[in-house]
C-alpha cells in the first residue's frame, strides 16, 4: 500500500481499513511518511470525518506506537481521570488524593499547561522538591505502597499522538472530534487505564464551546472505550467562568489544601464529587452515586484526603511543610484589588480571558520553553450570580511586575460585567454513560 492512495481514499470520503490506519501511524512515527503527506491526510480527515471504527483503530494504533504501561501487578482496578482542559481546574490535585484515601488506586500521568489552560504538573512542581519525573518502577511501587502517584508524561507513551497533535496545531486542524477523541483515548489506553472517567468541559474557557459539540466528543470517546474494552464515562461540566476561585500555580495548590480541609467552593465541590463518585463506582467500591459522594464528604471532614495528599507529596520528595503552612509559599510582589463600580449581580467572568491574563502575568506559558512564575495569578472573591455592592472586591490580581499588573488590571475591567438580574450558571451539565 502507498500513502498517496490512502490520502486519495480519505479525500474521496471512503473508509480506511485497520491495516491501512496501522500502516499510516507506523509510517508517520518512524519518519517514512513525511509531514507534508500526513498534513494532507489530516486535512482530509478534518474535512470528511471518521467512523467510530476508524477512530477506534486510529486510537489503538497510536497507543501501540510506543510503550504500553502494564499496571496489572498493582492487582486492583485502575480508574483514570482526564479533563479536556480549563481555567482554574485543580480537580486532579483535590480529587485523586481524595479517592485514593477511599481505596481507589491512582496512577496518574499529567501534562503541563500551554496557553491559557493550566497544567497539573506545573501546579505540582510549585510545591518545593516535588519530583514529577520518577522512574516507571518507582511510579508503580508508589501506587502499590501508598495507593497514589502523580507524575509528568515522561514515559514514551503514544509518540504518534505527540507528532500528530503538533502537526494538527500547525495546520489549523485541531478542532476535529475524531482527532481529539483518538488523541485523548490513545494516551489513556497507553497509560494502563482499565476504566476511564472523563471531564468534558464546555463553554468560553473550554475547547468545546457548545453542549452539542461536547456530547458528540463524549459519545465518540465512550464508543472508543467500548471497542477497546475500556469502560468510559463522560461528565460534561461548565467552563464559562474559572473553576473555584484561584487561577495560578501555587494559588491553586493553596485552594487545594483549603478544599481538603473543608473550605469548598460550590462549583468545584460539584465537579470533584461527581467525578469522584463515578471513579469509586468504576473501581467496584460502591454502586450508589449519592452514597459515594457521602464517602467523599466524610474523608474531607476527617482529613483523610488531606493526609493522603501529604503522603503522596512526601513520597515524591516534596516539602510538606508548605502544605501544612500555606504562608511559606512565595508571594507575588504586587496585589491589586478590583472592585465593583456599581451594585448588582456578577453577570460574566469569562474563563478564557481570565486564563489568558493569568498566563500574561506569568502563570502559564505560550511556548513550551517559557518559564512559569508560580506566585502570580488571579483569585476571585465573587462568582457569576453573586450579589456585589459598589466598592466590594470582585477579585485580586497577583503580579511581579508593575507594567504587567497595570495591563492586567485594564483588561480585567473590560471583561467583567455586572447586571441588575441574577444569572446563576449550572456546573454539571450532563453525565453520559
Amino acid at each position: 500500500m502507498h500513502i498517496l492512495e490512502l490520502i486519495e481514499k480519505k479525500r474521496d470520503k471512503k473508509k480506511l481499513s485497520k491495516e491501512e490506519i496501522e500502516f499510516i501511524i507506523k509510517g508517520y512515527t518512524n519518519g517514512s511518511i513525511p509531514d507534508y503527506q500526513m498534513s494532507a491526510l489530516i486535512m482530509a480527515i478534518y474535512l470528511n470525518g471518521m467512523s467510530y471504527e476508524e477512530t477506534t483503530n486510529m486510537t489503538i494504533a497510536m497507543a501501540k506506537s510506543g510503550e504500553i504501561l502494564d499496571l496489572k501487578e498493582i492487582n486492583k482496578t485502575i480508574v483514570d481521570k482526564h479533563s479536556t482542559g480549563g481555567v482554574g481546574d485543580k480537580v486532579s490535585l483535590i480529587l485523586l488524593p481524595l479517592v485514593a484515601s477511599l481505596g481507589v488506586p491512582v496512577a496518574k500521568m499529567s501534562g503541563r499547561g500551554l496557553g491559557f489552560t493550566g497544567g497539573t504538573v506545573d501546579k505540582l512542581q510549585s510545591i518545593p522538591g516535588y519530583n514529577t519525573e520518577i522512574s516507571k518502577e518507582k511510579f508503580i511501587d508508589s501506587v502499590k505502597k501508598i495507593g497514589i502517584s502523580m507524575i509528568s508524561q515522561s514515559l514514551d507513551l503514544a509518540p504518534a499522538d505527540k507528532k500528530i497533535y503538533a502537526l494538527r496545531d500547525s495546520i489549523s486542524c485541531v478542532e476535529s472530534i475524531a482527532l481529539i477523541a483518538s488523541s485523548i483515548m490513545s494516551k489513556k489506553i497507553a497509560s494502563g487505564a482499565e476504566k476511564i472517567v472523563l471531564d468534558v468541559t464546555v463553554g468560553n474557557g473550554a475547547f468545546m464551546k457548545t453542549t452539542r459539540e461536547a456530547e458528540e466528543l463524549a459519545k465518540t470517546m465512550i464508543n472508543i472505550g467500548k471497542l477497546a474494552n475500556r469502560e468510559t464515562i463522560c461528565i460534561l461540566t461548565n467552563m464559562e467562568e474559572p473553576l473555584g476561585y484561584a487561577v495560578g500555580n501555587n494559588l491553586e495548590v493553596k485552594e487545594t489544601v483549603k478544599f481538603l480541609k473543608g473550605e469548598m467552593p460550590e462549583d468545584l465541590k460539584e465537579v470533584v464529587f461527581e467525578l469522584g463518585a463515578y471513579m469509586i463506582k468504576l473501581a467496584g467500591l460502591g454502586e450508589n452515586i449519592e452514597e459515594n459522594k457521602q464517602k467523599l464528604q466524610e474523608n474531607i471532614l476527617n482529613k483523610k484526603g488531606y493526609e493522603k495528599l501529604l503522603e503522596m507529596v512526601k513520597n515524591q520528595d516534596g516539602d510538606i511543610t508548605y502544605l501544612q503552612d500555606l504562608e511559606k509559599f512565595p508571594k507575588a510582589k504586587y496585589i491589586k484589588e478590583i472592585t465593583a463600580k456599581e451594585d448588582g449581580f456578577i453577570e460574566k467572568i469569562p474563563a478564557k480571558e481570565i486564563g489568558k491574563i493569568a498566563c500574561y502575568l506569568g502563570a502559564g506559558r505560550e511556548r513550551k520553553e517559557d518559564e512559569i512564575d508560580n506566585s502570580v495569578g488571579i483569585v476571585l472573591n465573587k462568582k457569576v450570580g453573586d450579589r456585589v455592592e459598589k466598592g466590594e472586591i470582585i477579585l485580586k490580581i497577583f503580579a511581579n511586575g508593575e507594567s504587567r499588573l497595570k495591563e492586567a488590571e485594564e483588561k480585567i475591567k473590560e471583561i467583567i460585567s455586572i447586571s441588575k438580574e441574577r444569572n446563576k450558571v449550572k456546573t454539571i451539565l450532563k453525565t453520559i454513560i
